[in-house]
């Protein structure tokens, strides 16, 4: 299995590719870490036929840990799908109101987080690391959508992908002292006196920006799979050349 579809149905698509051993680059989706642009093309190619669409489709961001957010549309179409020249640049969070864009994101550790409403169309993912969430680039995203395109988010359902584990994930005191600060991510902290360092639950850490943004807890849902203790994860804890996982969703009418 090369794509873990997280759900498929009349309106929506969405999933995250997974490493494999097999593929090309062992399915590297990204073109800023890679050894051959052109396998990484050709892994997005067999990807956007397995979803039933173009590679022009795909929308991507030149990630840069920003809470920069960016409306697509569809003159959009194909930026940074062939090249990442062409990418949106210095943006982690993508969203549209239209059908047939495949928003892309990029992970290796990080927490993808994959949205959408079906009563008002909109659909957007964000890109997470713990330099994201400490700027809480999840509660600006639903923050703007809502005043800028007067929907109600509560309607929205949030889908957070495959990350590193709280237990794989260890900080030091400067990160502790970031997560702490915001005041609601003590319980999802915790000191292991052995190492002298802390472990933070990036992903909890977020849903609870979710709910903090007004999201109703069980419309939140969680892919627990650990990026650095799973064969199928690429992690840049584990290896700094790590390939990218790519996380989207499209909405089909």
């Amino acid at each position: 299995m090369t794509t873990k579809i997280y759900f498929n149905n009349e309106k929506f698509i969405a999933g995250i590719t997974l490493k494999n051993e097999k593929e090309l680059e062992q399915h590297n989706m990204a073109l800023h870490v890679c050894d051959n642009e052109e396998d990484v093309v050709q892994n997005r190619q067999k990807l956007a036929a397995y979803i039933g669409c173009d590679i022009e489709q795909f929308v991507c961001a030149n990630q840069t840990h920003s809470d920069n957010i960016y409306k697509v549309t569809k003159k959009d179409c194909g930026r940074g799908a062939l090249s990442k020249d062409t990418a949106i640049p210095n943006t982690d969070a993508l969203y549209t109101t239209e059908s047939h864009i495949v928003l892309c994101t990029f992970t290796a550790d990080c927490v993808p987080i994959i949205f959408y409403s079906e009563k008002s169309g909109i659909i957007g993912v964000i890109h997470s690391g713990w330099q994201g969430t400490v700027k809480e680039i999840t509660r600006k995203v639903f923050e703007h959508i809502q005043k800028n395109e007067q929907c109600d988010i509560k309607d929205f359902r949030v889908h957070l992908g495959s990350a590193i584990s709280q237990e794989k994930f260890e900080v030091d005191e400067d990160v502790y002292a970031k997560f702490k600060n915001l005041g609601y991510a003590n319980e999802f902290i915790y000191f292991n006196e052995e190492t002298g360092k802390y472990h933070i639950d990036n992903q909890q850490t977020v849903k609870k920006q979710c709910e903090l943004s007004g999201i109703p807890s069980e419309q939140i849902t969680i892919d627990s799979t650990c990026t650095y203790k799973h064969p199928q994860g690429f992690s840049y804890r584990e290896d700094k050349k790590a390939g990218r996982h790519l996380s989207f969703i499209m909405r089909k009418v």
